[in-house]
């Protein structure tokens, strides 16, 4: 589940092919809705998909001329990205 609050688009839950649909389109709900950062503190468990949703809503901010940053990244994430070799294409801060 996401909840945006201002420009952050806060996520809640799990980042795993079960949610990826959902977190999905309420991430690009978000990003149509003026959000610039997604947060992913209270993220309980990722799998690969989370990396899938992550580019949808970097790709769905470029498709409306914005740009998001990726605060508090879970390590799971963090190394699925190393390992994938897509690390660098995330936008952490």
């Amino acid at each position: 589940m996401i909840r945006q609050q201002g420009q952050t688009a806060a996520v809640d839950g799990a980042m795993t092919i079960a949610s990826a649909k959902v977190l999905l389109a309420e991430g690009v709900d978000a990003i149509a809705n003026s959000c610039t950062q997604v947060d992913l503190v209270a993220v309980s468990a990722v799998d690969s998909s989370a990396l899938a949703v992550v580019f949808g809503w970097i790709r769905a901010a470029k498709a409306l001329g914005r740009s998001i940053r990726i605060v508090n990244a879970p390590k799971s994430l963090l190394s699925l990205a190393d390992v994938y070799g897509v690390a660098e294409l995330l936008p952490l801060d």
